[in-house]
């Protein structure tokens, strides 16, 4: 059998029987068409149009325009969407073939064909739609409202939609979901230390670090309207807040024990929501006033600098540039140990390339090593990932040749992000939400 895609010009009368005839007999109708090959149009993604199912999908497709030609004016419009609907996707597949029937005219000249309008394709914003531009931006971040990652994020993006999630987890998910179109995340606090469960997570998911935004911290203990500090008995925070207050709230003199929740609004909200009397809560002041409760002391952390970190993800990374001061964070391992540490540093060092940041991480995959000796038995090594930060963009040619070079010597290497630097003025965090 000839293919369909060797055909130039067929000229044909088809002839067809009406399922539904109009009248008490069968009608046979002989109508003249042309098929018109365009060979502009002829696309093969797949094969298709060189297949068996090919060849029936395109018979059918003539039948049913041959079909709609014979309907009436009045129904022209109806007839013409059913068709178009079938030659948009028989037996699952798009025809390669632009088969449109030109009808003739009793003078046998071919009249142009109804011009129809563009199919739209199925993206994925039809499913979630992305912001564009002048819209408003989906945040994700870890808390409930008055959280200072809520902060975070809207000094990262003002006039966001901030999305609450109950874990950070749930935050890394909603990006990748299309549920939130980016997520800020703390990730080091300047007298707490490394958050590690996030460190965690960059590692287990697959989204870019694309920028990143410093927030100065300002602790206040919270308690219901009319409560005493000699009343209370227990404070509720954030480990973090908890750690960050710790000699403040000894010097206080509270006989209080300290219990660790998600989040230090979620602490707030937790007391007012069941009229805790005797519990207090370390949050930001924006939180006491969402929640109806009172300061009792203000600015507790033990240090006025304290700073918190975080860190802004999307699913795509940004292009780096050159023009500003830019961040950029890896991760590597090697299956020798940390034997090779000082060989990675190096290659930052010879290319005077500053390290911010170097965190270590336990390898889950393998988290011990066994080196086996005759002599005196079994060592065991703990192994770690390596996370490190460093200030030089991706686009700086030192940057790409202390890579190739930290490459050879760790057997795995992973890019988080190559993002800003967050030059804002330092600001005390007195009086900051």
């Amino acid at each position: 059998m000839q293919a369909i895609s060797h055909v130039q010009n067929l000229n044909s009368y088809l002839i067809i029987r009406r399922s539904k005839p109009r009248f008490d007999k069968p009608v046979r109708l002989a109508v003249p068409v042309r098929c018109v090959y365009h060979s502009d149009s002829v696309q093969f993604p797949n094969g298709v149009g060189s297949s068996r199912v090919d060849w029936q999908s395109s018979c059918a497709i003539l039948s049913s325009k041959v079909f709609s030609q014979d309907q009436d004016s009045g129904d022209k419009s109806n007839t013409s969407s059913a068709s178009d609907h079938l030659a948009a996707a028989v037996n699952g597949h798009k025809t390669s073939l632009d088969l449109n029937l030109v009808p003739l005219d009793k003078k046998n000249k071919p009249q142009p064909p109804a011009k129809q309008p563009p199919q739209k394709p199925l993206t994925i914003t039809d499913l979630s739609p992305a912001p564009m531009h002048g819209s408003q931006l989906r945040v994700a971040y870890q808390g409930v409202p008055g959280a200072y990652s809520e902060a975070a994020a809207g000094k990262a993006y003002p006039n966001c939609e901030a999305i609450p999630c109950d874990q950070f987890e749930v935050a890394f998910q909603a990006v990748e979901l299309w549920i939130a179109d980016r997520a800020v995340l703390p990730v080091e606090n300047s007298l707490g230390g490394s958050i590690h469960r996030n460190y965690d997570l960059l590692l287990r998911h697959r989204l870019h670090i694309v920028g990143e935004v410093q927030l100065p911290v300002h602790h206040c203990l919270l308690a219901l309207p009319g409560v005493r500090k000699e009343y209370l008995t227990r404070v509720i925070s954030h480990p973090q807040a908890l750690s960050q207050c710790e000699n403040t709230v000894t010097k206080l003199g509270l006989n209080v024990t300290r219990e660790a929740v998600d989040d230090t609004a979620g602490a707030a909200e937790y007391i007012a929501t069941n009229n805790l009397r005797d519990t207090a809560a370390i949050a930001s002041a924006r939180a006491a006033e969402l929640y109806g409760l009172n300061v009792l002391a203000d600015g507790i952390q033990d240090d006025s600098s304290n700073v918190t970190r975080f860190v802004m993800l999307a699913r795509d990374p940004i292009i780096p540039r050159t023009d500003r001061p830019f961040k950029t964070s890896i991760v590597f391992a090697h299956e020798e140990g940390t034997s090779v540490l000082f060989k990675v540093l190096s290659a930052f060092a010879f290319r005077n390339i500053s390290l911010t940041k170097i965190e270590s991480r336990p390898h889950r995959n393998r988290p011990i090593r066994l080196v086996d000796d005759a002599n005196v038995g079994t060592a065991k090594h703990f192994e770690y990932m390596f996370y490190v930060d460093f200030e030089a963009s991706m686009a700086e040619v030192r940057a790409q040749n202390a890579l190739a070079e930290v490459q050879e010597f760790t057997s795995f290497l992973r890019v988080l992000g190559s993002y800003p630097m967050d030059m804002t003025p330092w600001c005390p965090s007195r009086g900051n939400p």
